[in-house]
C-alpha cells in the first residue's frame, strides 16, 4: 500500500471496513451508469476528493495519477479507434472513429478512472495493518487468515533481500548466464528453486508457531490496536453519498452531451 504516516488527513481516521465497503459499494454502482454526463462530473468530483484528502502533495498524487491516466487512454483509444456507430466521422484502414464509439469509448475510459481513482484513495488513506485488524474486529475475519496476510506482507521485504544476496553470491562465484532461451530458464531455476524452498521453510515455522499460539481457535480474542467507528465514518459516509448524488443531479439536469445513454 501506498499510506505513509507522515501525511494525514480526516479520511485516515475512517474504520477501513466501512471505506473498503463504500469503496466496494462505490464501484458497483458506477457499473450501472451509463451515462457520459454522470461519470465527467463523478470524475471530477473524485479527483478533488482524492486531491484534498490524501494528505500528500499534489504535485505527488498526480505523480501517482499518472499510470491510471494511461489506462484511461489507452482503454478509451480502443474502443473509440474500433468501435461501432452509424455516424462516422473519420475512417482509414481499419480505423471507424464514429460518434457512438467516441462516447462509448469515453464511457469506458472514465469508468476506468474512476475505479483507479478510489482505489488510490484507499491505498493512500489506508493503514494496511488496521485495514486487517478492522476485518477481524468489524466483519469477523478469522484471525488465522487476517494474521497470515500481514505476515505475508512482512515477508515480501525479506523475500528481496534473500534474491539480492543470492545474485551477489553467484556473481562472487564467477556464476555466468548465457544470453538465448537456455540461459533464460538455468537462470530462473538457480534462483527460483533457492527462493521456494526458503519460502518453504519459513511458512512452516510461521504456522506451526501460528498454531503453538492458537490462532486456529475460534473465540473472542484481544486485539493490540482496537478498531472503531467514529464521526469521521459518518462524514465519509455522507460526502460518498453526496458526491453520487451531485453528480448524479448535474449529469442528467445540466447535461454537457445530448447522449445520456451510451448503449443506445
Amino acid at each position: 500500500m501506498l499510506y505513509s504516516s507522515e501525511h494525514t488527513s480526516w479520511m485516515h481516521s475512517v474504520n477501513p471496513a466501512m471505506k473498503l465497503g463504500a469503496m466496494i459499494l462505490g464501484m458497483a454502482v458506477i457499473l450501472f451508469i451509463h451515462n457520459v454526463n454522470v461519470l465527467l462530473v463523478l470524475t471530477g468530483l473524485l479527483t478533488g476528493l482524492l486531491f484534498l484528502t490524501s494528505g500528500h502533495p499534489a504535485n505527488r498524487v498526480a505523480l501517482f495519477l499518472l499510470p491510471f491516466l494511461f489506462v484511461f487512454i489507452s482503454t478509451g483509444m480502443s474502443m473509440v479507434l474500433f468501435g461501432q456507430g452509424d455516424t462516422l466521422w473519420w475512417q482509414w484502414g481499419p480505423v471507424n472513429i464514429s460518434r457512438e464509439s467516441f462516447f462509448r469509448g469515453l464511457h469506458v475510459a472514465l469508468r476506468a478512472l474512476c475505479f483507479g481513482m478510489m482505489g488510490l484513495l484507499f491505498a493512500l488513506t489506508t493503514r494496511p495493518v488496521l485495514l486487517f485488524y478492522s476485518l477481524m474486529q468489524q466483519l469477523k475475519l478469522p484471525p488465522r487468515y487476517a494474521y497470515g496476510f500481514m505476515a505475508s506482507l512482512r515477508l515480501l521485504p525479506l523475500i528481496l533481500q534473500e534474491f539480492k544476496t543470492l545474485r551477489r553470491a553467484y556473481k562472487v562465484r564467477g556464476v555466468q548466464f548465457r544470453s538465448n532461451g537456455r540461459g533464460l530458464v538455468q537462470r530462473m531455476k538457480m534462483y527460483a528453486i533457492p527462493l521456494l524452498a526458503q519460502s518453504i521453510r519459513r511458512a512452516q515455522r510461521i504456522a506451526v508457531s501460528m498454531e503453538a499460539r492458537q490462532f486456529n481457535r475460534q473465540g473472542d480474542r484481544t486485539y493490540y490496536y482496537q478498531t472503531g467507528f467514529s464521526g469521521m465514518d459518518a462524514l465519509m459516509l455522507f460526502s460518498w453519498i453526496g458526491i453520487f448524488t451531485i453528480a448524479w443531479w448535474i449529469g442528467w439536469h445540466f447535461p454537457f452531451v445530448e447522449i445520456t445513454d451510451v448503449r443506445f
